[in-house]
């Protein structure tokens, strides 16, 4: 069977910074589909012997894999490969985007519409329903009955036709919130749509704990400024040429859950007031060489926003063509034709970034957020904000208020957030290139295209450290931090997170100044010879499994192996956490109920830390284990005489907090044994 790739603009979820939409627009311009062969099984696995150390393998595995598409070489470790499914026959070729989850079934974005998988099984997920609705980037999110898919693009389409949208300003045009009934997951129902002025490029799903009526949907676009004859309201002008300005703002949808088709914006809160351009860094010496090198060649050259680009000889030629048919000339384009481009490059270059906003001070910052994370729990969202990371104040839904940001020289566009359970700490992510770069490579700052981790106190963020995958990546894939959630591992923080064709990262961040990797899985290049892309657009946790939306292989699911980094308690307690839906944008509080694998862990976590002596964890683990053989009153009174005798050790502990939390579940457990 031929596979078409026709790579698009990636998640950055995909970017929105004037540089980044640049390049993406250029790449959707300019890159030619490919014709590849596909095989349905699985490529080789260099896959290291798991044992309980905890040596990462060197050397790294990941490095020098064997280039295909479906057939590149693999490396895992700490981890299972438990399927891994091609996309559906209307979805072969076009780009997946982000996953959102309810019940059995996990729901994969796609730039033709989204596909829903039943994945009871993760070993054979079965397709369900694949609705043909194209849009970038479908970003999806679910609640109850209802799912949301994000339109940002020129081509989609108000009735969902393939056919896109030919006229500059046109009412068939689709760029905000499509609403589906999926209360029959295999028939969903269009029943409504909000439209916005720049499009939504990413959404949030926000279910207000003190609302059971409505829910809240934060909206990030980050395309241009629409024109006021395709949607009434829209204004590009500045806020301080026009208060009424499409820029500077997010959207606030609030959505009735029994008329969803009356949801309608309600807000469009300026959370980026007062804030001025942030410091960046400058070119990769890597970058510095193409562009010098390309120069050399005579290619064409622009400059965007202080840093020099190579534009694409797709994008080029597509433009010398059109002087050449400018001047009605034929045949190949003429040396005067190429001077004409060259003269016409920096004019084209300020019309794709459009207008921004000057005045006689500093550049002002960001004029939108890529992504905002939402926690209820806690009251608080972080807001990747461009060159700004933000903490927000979201007990009013409709009124997010920010309390909060941050800017980096090392980031070049903060692109998602994640907070830890507790909410005393929030990741941020940097998508550096825009998702369409290689910036994995071995000559690439540590510090560029990473995540950077925050402590939260009183409302601010202090600064921690950076984490990058650690594994150096070709000049032929693209490769950057992207979108991750927690494992319920209880007591720690850890993540997974996808690195486009860096593949997938689990690490621990529970010392916020000191990540460690504990796991990953990497495929080879799409292709050793050029830029191809694809790799893992977002990697989740959800119930049991870790879910990867792979941008051109399909549908990944995997699971954790024990390791001396975690153990089998831990992995049985993360299990135990069953969540009824999950979008990671609307973090979920996580909760763990009593059980034998959740007080293993902690004894498993104090001996990793020595937080009790060797004798007494041996001694432990016999009082579980004997406990868990008996039953009723006889278990219970067991369990509490433990849990006693741990309160009164954890004094002596060099771990006492750990000691305490301990004998909690212990009590907790005895509880549930009367």
């Amino acid at each position: 069977m031929a596979f078409a790739f026709h790579p698009r603009p990636l998640r950055g979820r995909s970017v929105a910074a004037p540089r980044q939409s640049l390049l993406l627009a250029i790449t959707l311009m300019s890159v030619a589909a490919c014709a590849r062969s596909m095989s349905s099984s699985l490529a080789n696995s260099a896959s290291p012997a798991n044992d309980m150390s905890t040596t990462p393998p060197n050397p790294d595995p990941r490095v020098g894999l064997h280039a295909g598409l479906m057939n590149a070489g693999e490396a895992s470790w700490n981890l299972n490969v438990l399927s891994q499914t091609p996309p559906s026959p209307k979805f072969l070729g076009i780009t997946n985007s982000d996953l959102a989850f309810i019940g059995n079934y996990a729901i994969q974005g796609s730039y033709n519409g989204y596909q829903v998988w039943d994945i009871s099984n993760p070993s054979r997920p079965v397709l369900k329903t694949a609705y043909l609705c194209p849009a970038s980037q479908s970003d999806v999110s679910v609640y109850q009955n209802l799912l949301f898919v994000s339109g940002e693009g020129l081509s989609g389409r108000l009735d969902c036709g393939t056919e896109g949208v030919k006229d500059t300003v046109s009412k068939e045009r689709l760029r905000g919130l499509r609403i589906f009934d999926i209360s029959d997951i295999a028939n969903p129902k269009y029943v409504g749509n909000v439209q916005t002025c720049r499009g939504s490029h990413t959404h949030t799903l926000l279910v207000d704990p003190a609302d059971k009526e409505n829910v809240y949907v934060y909206i990030s676009g980050s395309a241009r400024v629409r024109s006021s004859n395709e949607l009434a309201g829209c204004v590009s002008a500045a806020p301080d040429k026009d208060p009424n300005s499409a820029l500077f703002r997010i959207e606030v949808i609030k959505v009735p859950l029994a008329h969803p088709e009356q949801a309608a914006i309600v807000s469009s809160p300026r959370i980026f007031n007062d804030l001025v351009a942030p410091p960046k860094h400058g070119q990769a010496s890597a970058d510095l060489a193409e562009v010098a090198a390309a120069k050399a060649k005579g290619a064409f050259i622009a400059d965007v926003m202080g840093e020099q680009m190579v534009l694409p000889s797709g994008f080029t030629n597509r433009m010398l063509d059109s002087v050449v048919k400018a001047r009605n000339g034929t045949g190949a384009p003429t040396g005067a034709d190429s001077a004409a481009l060259r003269e016409a490059i920096p004019g084209m270059i300020a019309k794709m970034i459009g207008a921004q906003p000057n005045g006689n001070g500093p550049r002002p910052g960001p004029t939108q957020c890529h992504d905002i994370t939402v926690y209820p729990a806690i009251g608080l969202a972080g807001g990747a904000c461009e060159g700004y990371g933000m903490l927000l104040d979201i007990h009013d839904p409709a009124h997010p208020v920010r309390l909060d940001a941050v800017s980096d020289s090392n980031f070049s566009y903060w692109h998602s957030a994640t907070f830890n359970n507790d909410g005393t700490k929030v990741l941020f992510t940097d998508e550096w290139g825009g998702g369409g770069q290689p910036k994995c490579r071995a000559t690439d700052p540590r510090d560029w295209g990473a995540d950077a981790i925050f402590t939260l106190v009183d409302g601010k963020m202090k600064f921690q450290s950076y984490y990058k995958l650690p594994a150096p990546q070709t000049s032929q894939e693209n490769c950057v931090a992207h979108n991750g959630s927690l494992i319920p591992i209880p007591g720690r923080d850890v993540m997974v997170q996808a690195w486009y064709q860096g593949g997938i990262s689990v690490f621990d961040w529970t010392d916020a100044a000191h990540p460690k990797e504990i796991a990953f899985f990497d495929r080879g290049p799409i292709d050793s010879t050029r830029m191809e892309s694809g790799g893992s657009w977002s990697a989740y946790w959800y119930n049991g499994v870790i879910v990867s939306s792979e941008i051109a292989r399909g549908l990944d699911i995997f699971e954790l192996k024990p390791s001396g980094f975690i153990s089998q308690n831990e992995i049985d307690a993360a299990k135990s956490v069953h969540l009824a839906y999950f979008n990671t944008q609307g973090q979920p509080k996580l909760v763990w109920s009593p059980s034998f694998a959740l007080a293993g862990a902690y004894v498993d976590q104090l001996a990793r830390s020595n937080g009790l002596g060797a004798d007494r964890i041996a001694a432990v683990r016999s009082a579980l284990a004997g406990a868990q053989k008996a039953s009723g009153a006889q278990r219970s009174d067991a369990l509490t005489a433990l849990a006693s005798q741990l309160d009164s050790e954890a004094g002596g502990s060099s771990d006492a907090a750990k000691v305490k939390t301990l004998a909690g579940a212990v009590r907790d457990l005895a509880g549930t044994s009367r």
